[in-house]
């Protein structure tokens, strides 16, 4: 059982993801950790009370606990989307303030009301308004040439008396122009100091770090000076960094999942899933799946033959076990072959 409900913020959780952290990816990443927190992709306001809720806000009872990240900027409107979030049954609502992406900032949401905290601040009161749910922010260190400490320092303090249940905070300045999405997420330098900074000065808030992270020891090391971390990409290229993550920060008295029964309970959730809409494939279930093997012997052959056989027409769940069968052939064929080149040198 997860202790969410027991404590405000989860030590760990993963990053919202663009055409990442989806539905499939969620279901299949609490076959790995029950208790991390998980986000959606960011959905628009305007998308969240207009749009087709069944597409863009579904998910499986057991991806809680679950925040829903949205953007925006209109007070009136965000408080909607906490209505229905809470209605929906979301652990917590989550306010983007982080993506410096041209199609966002033509929205006016995202990175770019760093330069407007009062903006922020009245979305984050009207939400608080309306809803029992914890109310999140998530943003970066700085934008363009308003990237001191005591511009993000100011961000939070306007935004913190509006009631933020948490800052998340990306430890990298955006440039809103000049540099692609993907560009942002790499190229500005990591400033954990900065993060570290704000949780010292303003104890009373819950921080949580993001940025950069990739093995367990390093985020273990961040809970001496922040509240939480967050991870991004490597939750997604590396899954089963998550195998121990319940009993290592949520002190859950849990074994290890491994990787065979990550693929049972996956290749059952295909066949529910493709039985039960006319316009549902496998093709999307198998994406997350590509890097559950990561590391292991194999691994190349597995994704091969998901790629190769899980996009065609008519492709089913079948395709999860015949590409598990053929990596476990090659491997077997290959440590023979380990144990014959042996035998003949020994000879």
């Amino acid at each position: 059982m997860s202790h969410y409900p027991a404590i405000k913020t989860p030590p760990i959780s993963i990053a919202p993801m663009m055409d990442r952290t989806d539905r499939h990816f969620r279901f299949m990443m609490r076959q790995i950790t029950r208790c991390t927190l998980l986000y959606t992709e960011m959905v628009p306001a305007e998308a969240v009370i207009r749009g087709d809720r069944g597409i863009l806000l579904g998910y499986s009872p057991c991806e809680n606990p679950l925040a829903l990240q949205v953007g925006g900027d209109d007070a009136d409107k965000l408080a909607e989307c906490a209505r229905i979030a809470e209605g929906q049954g979301f652990a917590e609502i989550n306010l983007n303030i982080g993506c410096p992406s041209e199609r966002v900032q033509q929205g006016n949401f995202g990175a770019c009301l760093m330069a407007t905290p009062s903006t922020v601040a009245r979305a984050v009161e009207s939400m608080k308004a309306v809803c029992a749910i914890p109310v999140t922010v998530k943003h970066r260190i700085g934008i363009d040439d308003q990237d001191s400490y005591a511009h993000m320092l100011h961000f939070v303090e306007v935004v913190s008396a509006a009631g933020a249940d948490r800052f998340t905070v990306h430890a990298r300045k955006a440039w809103l122009s000049g540099l692609s999405p993907k560009q942002n997420r790499n190229i500005p330098p990591l400033r954990y100091g900065d993060v570290h900074r704000l949780k010292r000065e303003m104890p009373h808030l819950q921080v949580e770090i993001n940025g950069g992270f990739t093995d367990l020891d390093t985020i273990e090391s961040q809970l001496d000076a922040v509240d939480a971390v967050m991870i991004g990409r490597a939750a997604y290229d590396n899954p089963m960094l998550f195998a121990s993550v319940d009993r290592r920060f949520f002190g859950q008295d849990v074994q290890d999942v491994d990787r065979v029964a990550i693929l049972d309970a996956m290749i059952v959730y295909a066949e529910r899933w493709i039985s039960s809409g006319e316009r549902h494939r496998i093709g999307p279930i198998l994406r997350p799946m590509m890097h559950v093997f990561a590391g292991q012997p194999g691994a190349r052959v597995w994704r091969r033959t998901l790629s190769e056989q899980g996009f065609r027409a008519g492709a089913d769940a079948s395709v999860l076990r015949a590409a598990y069968d053929r990596m476990m052939e090659i491997t077997s064929r290959r440590g023979q072959d380990l144990v014959e080149e042996g035998s003949a040198v020994v000879a």
